[in-house]
Parts: C-alpha cells; structure tokens; sequence
C-alpha cells in the first residue's frame, strides 16, 4: 500500500473528515463511558463511501482523522505550538501502558510537540464525543482571553 502522509507534512490528528486530504488512521472502540481509538496498520484515505458507512452518525463519532496541520487557520495553533496538544498532556490522565501503534507518529504535530505524553493520551480523544467527562470539556475548550 502507498505510503498515505506527504513527506515533510505535519498532520494534525484531530481533524475533520472533511478536510482535504484527510486519512483514518484509527476506530473509535470501547464503551460511551470510556471511548477507546483503535489503531489501523495502514491510514486510509477518507472516501465518500467510507463518509456513507457512518451515515447516519458523523464520521468523527466512529473515525480518527488527520490532515495537514491548519497552523494559523486552526483555533488552537499559537503561531508555534498546537495549545489542544498541550492541554492534553496538562490535563488528560495516561490511559495507554505502551505507546500506541500508530501508524501517522513520524508526521504528527502532537507526537512533534508533546512526545510520548501525547501518545499515551490520545487513546481517549475522541472528535465528536457527545458524552465527554469534565475533563474532557476543559480539554477541548480554548483558553479565555
């Protein structure tokens, strides 16, 4: 299988299906109360007919995506650092015992900023999570002001 991620682009890994370029590179699994990503081997380029498996939930609900990092047009980019990946680290408990075995580490602006630390967090993100703990909530929003 082609190698999916462009050389020498960073990928943002909570990104919207719809953007451009955009691959799954896990599933959501678990339970509601504690929603767990499943890692693919391979990232697979998101498809109109992948978009229409999940229908009628979003894609997000079921898929982690990633894509080109925003920077600037992204809410959370500062102009240096990815403030999401940072509240992650801050704020989210570790929930894997290894790192994951994810196949877009190399290219990922988390993975890039934050290390290992990221990695053993992001198990638990989930894009559109429409029963988030607290933590998860704080996690999500931006800083005031």
């Amino acid at each position: 299988m082609k190698d999916i991620a462009v050389d020498k682009t960073t990928l943002c890994p909570s990104a919207r299906a719809e953007s451009e370029d955009s691959v799954v590179f896990g599933i959501i699994s678990g339970t509601v109360a504690e929603p767990r990503v499943t890692y693919l081997k391979q990232p697979l380029p998101i498809s109109d007919e992948l978009i229409a498996k999940a229908n009628p939930i979003t894609p997000a609900e079921i898929f982690r995506t990633a894509a080109a990092c925003a920077t600037k047009d992204c809410q959370h980019f500062d102009g240096q650092d990815c403030r999401l990946a940072t509240r992650i680290v801050e704020k989210l408990p570790s929930v894997a015992q290894e790192l994951p075995p994810c196949s877009i580490r190399r290219d990922c602006r988390w993975w890039q900023q934050e290390g290992k630390a990221a990695c053993m967090r992001c198990p638990q993100v989930i894009t559109d999570n429409y029963n988030p703990s607290e933590v998860a909530i704080q996690v999500s929003k931006l800083a005031a002001g």
